[in-house]
């Protein structure tokens, strides 16, 4: 039977497309093995991505509500100098046991406390993993103030004034110290046990003499328009030049995660000296993080305490080992502490350069 020859055309056709889909197929397989031939070997030499480092988390518990003596961390916060050193900061206010007992615990990595308030730390019978390892201030910035008409105006002049004690060895001790030194008997300052907050109110009623560091509480009286004196304890014993406040570190930390801690101080030292460079921007920053804060007295303590970060050093941070020691030996001296060892209870080490 003869087909029909539209039926032989189509078939003809279909074998023609089919036999060109082949060829077409092969020249396209061809092409794609060529393509990984080529491909393979550039692939195999290409290094590989390396993985993404994982962000650090450090927690930064403080010494008291936030104020200037601590702008460089917000700064560093909001400005992403941490994040720069791969590391998640969470800045945190103390428990009432103190900054040092969390950073001692491992509950924070990082804290901020006082050299004359450290030597228990130290000369504890169980070592506690505490130890400094960077300075926010150079130089002690606390003294006594008092109201210009009251003539306070040297320690000797405390004689039968009202002085708001925190009633604490080491405060007394100072105290006797330097009233002694300007020719003063001690037993005729009258001691108030009283916890002072606001210092303008205080002076203004039975309180003549407190002790402040003057960035916040001398600042507080200029702006509350009262006229008066401060006198500071480094200008007349020297020993009293102590570092006040100073970053602490948990050493055990330090130990294990020393790239981290040097991130960390790395990014501290740009938020303070952004801080020293630039008090307004600085201010505004604080104020940001903060906005409970007192926008004025921020500011104004911020312009004050800016040029203290690195005072008459190059390297911010940097503690000399003379004058840490100079303290302690003091204290030992005088029966107020047990002796500790020149060059312990705090390093350098971690610092950027």
């Amino acid at each position: 039977m003869i087909g029909n020859p539209e039926n032989k055309i189509g078939k003809n056709f279909e074998r023609k497309e089919h036999t060109l889909m082949k060829k077409t197929m092969k020249k396209w397989m061809a092409l794609f093995v060529t393509f990984l031939i080529l491909c393979v070997p550039l692939a195999a030499c290409t290094p590989e991505s390396p993985p993404l480092d994982p962000v650090e988390n450090i927690t930064l518990v403080l010494d008291w509500t936030p104020n200037t003596n601590h702008t460089g961390f917000y700064v560093a916060q909001e400005l992403g100098y941490f994040a720069d050193e791969g590391l998640n900061v969470t800045i945190v206010q103390p428990p009432e046991d103190g900054a040092t007992m969390m950073v001692a615990s491992g509950q924070a990595q990082f804290g901020i406390d006082f050299q004359d308030y450290l030597p228990p730390v130290f000369t504890s019978e169980e070592k506690i993993p505490v130890e400094a390892v960077a300075a926010i201030l150079q130089h002690n910035t606390s003294g006594i103030i008092s109201l210009k008409e009251d003539g306070i105006d040297s320690p000797k002049g405390l004689e039968g004034k009202n002085y708001a004690t925190w009633d604490l060895p080491v405060e007394k001790a100072m105290m006797q110290n330097i009233v002694e030194a300007d020719g003063g008997d001690f037993s005729k300052v009258n001691l108030i046990p009283e916890y002072v907050e606001n210092e303008p109110a205080a002076l203004k009623q039975d309180i003549d003499a407190i002790w402040v560091y003057y960035a916040w509480g001398g600042i507080s009286c200029e702006l509350a328009g009262l006229d008066t004196n401060m006198f500071y304890f480094k200008d007349i014993t020297p020993e009293f030049d102590y570092y006040s406040p100073v970053i602490i570190a948990n050493t055990d930390y330090l130990a294990s995660h020393g790239k981290a801690s040097k991130g960390f101080l790395t990014a501290c030292k740009r938020g303070y000296e952004y801080a020293a460079e630039h008090p307004e921007e600085a201010a505004e920053i604080l104020c940001k993080q903060v906005p409970e804060l007192d926008k004025e007295l921020v500011l104004e303590s911020q312009k004050w305490i800016s040029p203290q970060y690195k005072a008459d050093v190059d390297r911010w941070g940097y503690i000399d080992p003379a004058r840490w020691d100079a303290f302690y030996a003091w204290l030992f001296e005088n029966g107020l502490s047990e002796e500790i060892p020149a060059g312990y209870g705090f390093t350098n080490d971690y610092l950027p350069d």
